[in-house]
């Protein structure tokens, strides 16, 4: 599949660190957290990386040129922030196909491959991990609405009184279907057209939709806090160096 990358957005939110570069350049622990996006979607086999670019655009062009990672990047520009339904929009002319999308703005860890699985085999239209959060944070995000059987029946974008606690994480798959809807979409009390109206659309059309609980784990780089905090997680998974250059628990060789 192709993997469409929003990274447009200027990060008002982790103001003082975008004043002068995008919020996809943001670096953690040593990488700009654009990086963590297109290193989880090469390890998804994408074949073509769309990446939605609008804030300082030039900057993410001129640090990864036309590919990485051997796989080629086609930019497009999405020339006001109008939200995540517009900026998927702009991607329409580059899209044939069902293809994986990523906020460019999270560093995962997880079963990812299990939503590009369930695209793959069951054709369904929508695919997407979902989580639980704490219930102070659920505002942030796209807020998932069940039924009595634990059925996703509407998705409400950042909710001044969230209905659960159960979100959307920022990583999907869509058939082409998702773009029609994504027209169609009206500006939302926030002034943006937002995708979780788009999926909303999706499902009262009858079309098949599918939540995979995220296996591992997920921050949102909203705010310098969350920078913070991802870094911590990262760290965690540094392997400690020995006094000998290995680390603990491994041999002294290697079939590397």
């Amino acid at each position: 599949m192709k993997a469409v990358v929003l990274a447009a957005g200027q990060g008002t939110r982790l103001r003082p660190l975008t004043e002068d570069r995008p919020k996809a350049l943001v670096e953690i622990d040593g990488k700009p957290l654009l990086t963590y996006c297109l290193d989880e979607l090469v390890s998804l086999d994408a074949e073509e990386f769309v990446i939605v670019v609008g804030y300082r655009k030039e900057q993410i062009i001129e640090h990864y040129g036309n590919s990485y990672d051997g796989v080629p990047i086609t930019y497009v520009h999405q020339e006001e922030p109008a939200g995540l339904a517009h900026a998927l929009l702009q991607a329409e002319p580059e899209v044939d196909d069902d293809f994986m999308l990523m906020l460019g703005d999270n560093v995962f860890r997880g079963n990812l491959e299990t939503v590009v699985q369930r695209q793959r085999e069951q054709r369904v239209d929508c695919a997407f991990l979902v989580e639980e959060v704490p219930e102070e944070e659920a505002s942030r995000y796209g807020v998932c609405v069940t039924n009595k059987y634990g059925e996703i029946v509407n998705v409400v974008e950042k909710p001044d009184d969230p209905p659960s606690n159960l979100v959307m994480t920022g990583f999907y798959t869509f058939s082409p279907a998702i773009f029609k809807t994504c027209s169609l979409v009206q500006p939302s009390d926030r002034g943006e057209y937002e995708l979780s109206d788009a999926i909303d659309l999706l499902m009262e059309s009858g079309r098949t939709i599918d939540a995979v609980r995220l296996d591992g784990w997920r921050i949102d780089v909203g705010y310098p806090e969350d920078r913070d905090a991802a870094e911590r997680r990262l760290s965690e998974e540094t392997p400690t160096p020995t006094t000998d250059g290995g680390t603990p628990g491994s041999s002294s060789t290697s079939d590397d």
